[in-house]
């Protein structure tokens, strides 16, 4: 027997399924970069030497992310096992690229490189024949590429999606009267996300945990809406026998319950004494009133399951019992009930007399206690994290930098769009605002280092450059990514709908800084291509000055040309 299968498991192939078609379409991308007249086995080595480094680095982050989540630290049983079962399934995603992709496009390389057809496996015919055949044949027997350019040196350039960033969509991204209304739109996303993590609710609501349909939403939402202002019935339930007919003793259980609303057999059975001109001020006649005459009348025989006896020899004694305390409280129920909760428990530690105070909706409270500051420290903690490992993973600072820029932007922005879509802080957001970490991660980094490690003249050309190499990708990736997301709205449950909308926000917003808002601040800010402008400058002149003296040490190599 496994461990126990939680409901956070379930969100586990949509979360892993970003990750794992993000490195299907990179290497995908990087192989249909490569020149198809090289051999299949230089060419796999090439698309491996391309992404294979990238995909490394953010597979690592993941594992160490959810790692934490899975190590003994964490005291919430569903997150560890959640977390313990998204890092094998990014080892076996890790390993199913490295080697059974990586050996299809071996395949489907030397299936090319053959002229065999990559479904049908049969040679393709020659031209000559396909055009004395049907266009259903054509079209299902041709190789997909013309007979004219079939050995070009990029063929890549001819996708759509490629052709459409290269000549449509990176100049007018870049395009100066663009730009303004792009920083406006960027304002306008920071202060929406702003605005929402100020009004960051916890997800105490146990609405949030059922099923849309369920009849215990309905009671749920009746019970706000007519007795909100009275806390949940709290069980105060006393473990050790007591000198319940001590006056010491009565007195500090009047100072606990004082504030509550009682149902307790102690106050009824005082009562009761009282009316009655009954004294029992010791044990025997404590016990023996109350079993005898007390808990006999038809009014008072409820009281029977509040109060536990035990019989040693002929002498009869009270080794526990409960009673009911009800608070009064304003309309945020939740967030006094949660108050209450923290008040009444060191209590039962300093008093003389041990009790365990409890309701049903104190496990989700105690689940949630931390959950607004939980997934701030998260993502902070990643975030420093993301910054110390890529600082010893690659060379340029200024990538470290735009990185932990746009990674703090999204997770920001998930975080607050999220807030003023009435998304409460709930296992299940909070395990997207760390999936949310990574998932910028996967995305801007390979954007971000080419652009840095560009070498052209201008900053505009080479964003131009990056887009053009890895925005088909990114694009394909994450809409790919949106569109599995469509089965969610099916589900009859709030907290699949509260997944659907964070991976939602966490796809749009990632998309949104790669194809609008980095291609638009990285044209203002450094770094800067004045240098390799000058280097490039200095190599051409160099080149030029031995082709002369070249010239000049041989007089006739202008004749011999």
């Amino acid at each position: 027997m496994g461990p126990p299968l939680y409901m956070d498991v379930y969100i586990l192939c949509f979360l892993i399924s970003g990750h794992g078609t993000k490195g299907v379409f990179e290497l995908l991308s990087g192989w249909r970069r490569t020149r198809e007249n090289l051999p299949f086995k230089d060419r796999v080595a090439d698309a491996y030497s391309d992404v294979m480094v990238s995909y490394t680095m953010t597979s690592s982050l993941y594992f160490i992310a959810f790692g934490m989540g899975a190590s003994p630290f964490t005291n919430i049983e569903a997150v560890k096992v959640f977390c313990q079962n998204m890092c094998v399934s990014i080892l076996l995603n890790y390993f199913y690229i490295f080697s059974f992709f990586g050996s299809c496009l071996v395949f489907a390389g030397q299936l090319e490189q053959n002229r065999y057809h990559s479904i049908f496996c049969c040679k393709i015919p020659s031209a000559e024949y396909l055009d004395r055949k049907p266009v259903w044949f054509q079209t299902m027997m041709n190789d997909g590429h013309q007979h004219t350019s079939h050995h070009e040196t990029n063929p890549y350039q001819h996708h759509f999606i490629q052709h459409f960033l290269r000549e449509h969509y990176n100049e007018w991204i870049t395009n100066i009267y663009v730009k303004p209304f792009v920083v406006i739109l960027y304002l306008i996303y920071a202060s929406f996300s702003f605005m929402g993590c100020l009004q960051i609710n916890d997800g105490a609501n146990i609405i949030n945990l059922l099923a849309s349909e369920s009849p215990s939403v309905s009671y749920a939402l009746i019970q706000q809406k007519y007795f909100s202002n009275y806390s949940p019935v709290i069980g105060f339930y006393i473990y050790e026998p007591l000198e319940y007919w001590n006056g010491t003793v009565q007195e500090d259980l009047k100072t606990l319950s004082q504030g509550f609303n009682t149902v307790s057999w102690i106050e009824q059975y005082y009562q009761y004494l009282r009316v009655g001109n009954i004294s029992a001020t010791n044990k025997s006649d404590f016990i023996s009133i109350l079993q005898s005459s007390f808990l006999k009348k038809p009014e008072f025989q409820h009281f029977k399951n509040d109060i536990i006896f035990s019989k040693a020899g002929d002498e009869n004694n009270i080794i526990a019992s409960r009673l009911y305390l009800v608070a009064r409280t304003s309309e945020n129920t939740q967030r006094e009930a949660v108050e209450l909760l923290e008040k009444l428990r060191p209590l039962s530690l300093i008093q003389s007399i041990k009790f365990i105070v409890f309701n049903p909706t104190f496990v989700f409270m105690d689940h949630y206690g931390l959950s607004v500051t939980m997934p701030v420290l998260i993502s902070g903690f990643g975030i420093l994290l993301v910054l110390i490992l890529t600082f010893f993973l690659v060379i340029h600072p200024l990538g470290n930098f735009w990185l932990i820029l746009s990674v703090t932007s999204i997770e920001l922005g998930v975080l607050g769009l999220m807030t003023l879509w009435n998304v409460d802080m709930d296992c299940i957001s909070i395990l997207c605002l760390i999936y949310t970490l990574n998932f910028a991660i996967d995305h801007c980094a390979p954007l971000l280092y080419t652009f840095v490690l560009a070498t052209e003249h201008t900053r505009t050309q080479c964003i131009k450059n990056s887009l053009q190499e890895h925005g088909t990708a990114i694009l394909q990736n994450v809409s790919s990514f949106l569109i599995g997301l469509v089965p969610l709205l099916f589900v009859p449950s709030n907290l699949t709908f509260t997944l659907f909308k964070c991976l939602l926000l966490a796809g749009s917003c990632t998309l949104l800084h790669c194809f609008v808002i980095l291609p638009v601040f990285l044209t203002f800010f450094p770094p800067s291509k004045k240098h390799h402008k000058k280097k490039k400058r200095a190599k051409r002149k160099e080149r030029e000055e031995i082709e002369c003296i070249e010239i000049q040490e041989n007089p006739d190599h202008v004749t011999a040309v």
